[in-house]
């Protein structure tokens, strides 16, 4: 039995616009979501995704209809995303006071995101922790974390989108949780 999103893929190689308007419909969140928790930053996050499209679109010939869709889709996002994080400059602290304007830091030039000062409350201490320990996880880990336990992907779904033995992304998810383990232990 053909699945729902190989049979949009196959309608959108055929020319069926409103087919791939479908496909990018059921996952440009997912993706989203995912391309964020990986790279923390909502334009590359958005720029990923737009790639991923793209990608997807001009290699829709290259789909393999008998392996699921979304670990395809799932792969060239965490690709998308493992190629930004090599290709990162250094990164500069929102801590570090600017050298342009006196007396602000990093943060008063980041543009305003709607929140209240009451939603900035709810924002529990740990979670931001918790999200800063992940950030600074090397890739290589960063991305099996990501899918295991923000996508909640199996360990054999991660294995296909990432390309490797499961074994290895049992190590990896333990190496992973490690890191975090270790550079968490002083902060909670």
């Amino acid at each position: 039995m053909i699945s729902v999103e190989a049979r949009l893929a196959r309608l959108a190689l055929q020319g069926d616009q409103r087919a791939f308007a479908e496909i990018v419909e059921l996952y440009q969140d997912k993706l989203y979501h995912m391309a964020y928790r990986m790279l923390y930053n909502r334009q590359e996050a958005e720029d990923v995704v737009q790639d991923v499209f793209l990608r997807v679109y001009k290699n829709l010939e290259r789909y393999d209809a008998t392996m699921k869709f979304s670990t395809w889709i799932y792969r060239i996002a965490t690709n998308l995303c493992i190629d930004r994080l090599r290709k990162r400059k250094p990164v500069y602290s929102l801590d570090a006071e600017s050298g342009e304007h006196e007396g602000l830091d990093g943060y008063a030039m980041i543009p305003s995101d709607n929140r209240t000062p009451e939603s900035e409350l709810l924002l529990s201490d740990t979670q931001r922790i918790i999200h800063q320990a992940i950030a600074t996880l090397p890739a290589k880990y960063k991305s099996v974390m990501v899918l295991r336990y923000l996508e909640e992907l199996s360990l054999q779904e991660i294995g296909d989108v990432l390309e490797m033995p499961v074994t290895t992304v049992k190590t990896r998810v333990h190496r992973g949780r490690e890191f975090l383990r270790k550079k968490l232990e002083h902060k909670l």
